[in-house]
């Protein structure tokens, strides 16, 4: 009997792995999916669950991918997930980031075309006089009338908030709980870096997006979301920082708000497919704006914003050759004073 019982499991493991797949792939079971180089691809086989890709990767069931065997929490995806589209269950409950959730394609929300102008403004009375396609304004500080006021006028709004650190002055500072509070941010000495790794911050920016959607943002512009590069206080990784933006994004998305990656240069090109356009700070002076060529190829705007004295006062016609750089390059360039107050303007496209 023993003997048959081995009989028995020695062919139910070979259907399992000898399944006629070329290049060395094999079934992941449950999932519709073939691994090969440590990577889960689509088959129409349907298999029982088989948690072994390989190269200290696994499957997550229903999402067809492998994903490192080490992340954090993460367990097989399945069909009654209540988990929203930017996140992944937690065993025993609960919802995690993760970096292989997959972009949302349904497009039905806002989506500016390369040649948007912008006007972008985070503190004082909003002046709402510019004859701008976008204003970038402050999430918390906008009232809904302001935000009524410049869509009547033909004006799209994009909400700014902060995803990646806390600012001690906002109404809802009270609920980020100290743990994920790191160190200050340099310059800023009232804003600490999160530990965008943290489930807690789940609930805290659903409600900042919830908010963007009751006061009729048309989108939103998170900061501060390449935390990994700088001294947050935590030991933070560029997957943990892909798998957070990811989430931002596709619950952005969820809500039919349009949504910016601010900054995050190093991660452009795998984020790109998630957001729809880019706002960057000072590109041209450190020389990074090739950088941001994988937002113009996929015909989505870069906005983009320079503080340079050199350029506000256009020494040595450092303006005109950074106006003439960026025209050239599709980007559509703002000079601004660095407080966003709009005490100081200059269009490159004007």
């Amino acid at each position: 009997m023993k003997k048959i019982v081995n009989n028995i499991i020695i062919l139910l493991l070979f259907s399992l792995y000898a399944n006629g797949c070329s290049d060395g792939s094999r079934e992941c079971q449950g999932t519709n999916a073939t691994i090969a180089n440590s990577e889960c691809k689509e088959s129409n086989l349907s298999l029982p669950i088989l948690d072994d890709c390989q190269d200290g990767v696994r499957l997550v069931q229903g999402n067809s991918e492998c994903v490192d065997a080490n992340e954090k929490s993460l367990v097989e995806l399945n069909s009654t997930s209540t988990c929203s589209s930017g996140l992944v269950p937690l065993q025993g409950g609960g919802c995690t980031f993760s970096s292989s959730i997959a972009p949302m394609l349904n497009v039905s929300w806002y989506r500016p075309p390369t040649n948007t102008s912008w006007q972008w403004q985070l503190n004082a009375t909003v002046n709402t006089s510019y004859s701008v396609d976008i204003y970038d304004i402050d999430l918390f500080d906008s009232s809904k009338n302001l935000i009524e006021q410049l869509q009547a006028d033909g004006k799209k709004v994009i909400c700014y908030f902060c995803a990646g650190s806390w600012e001690s002055y906002r109404s809802d500072a009270d609920s980020f709980p100290d743990e994920v509070l790191g160190s200050v941010l340099d310059g800023w000495e009232d804003e600490k870096w999160l530990d965008i790794r943290n489930e807690k911050l789940i609930a805290i920016m659903k409600k900042r997006l919830d908010l963007a959607v009751e006061k009729g943002c048309d989108g939103v512009e998170p900061d501060n979301m390449d935390a990994y590069q700088n001294s947050s206080g935590f030991n933070l990784t560029a997957k943990d920082q892909l798998a957070y933006n990811k989430f931002i994004a596709n619950e952005a998305h969820e809500r039919n708000l349009s949504v910016v990656l601010k900054n995050d240069l190093n991660q452009i090109v795998e984020l790109e497919p998630y957001y729809d356009f880019s706002v960057n700070e000072q590109c041209h002076q450190y020389e990074e704006c090739s950088y941001l060529q994988p937002f113009i190829d996929a015909n989505k705007p870069v906005l983009t914003a320079e503080y340079a004295d050199k350029y506000r006062h256009n020494t040595d016609v450092a303006r005109d050759t950074l106006c003439s750089e960026t025209i050239n390059m599709k980007f559509k360039t703002l000079v601004l004073d660095l407080s966003l107050d709009d005490s100081f303007r200059y269009a490159c496209d004007d």
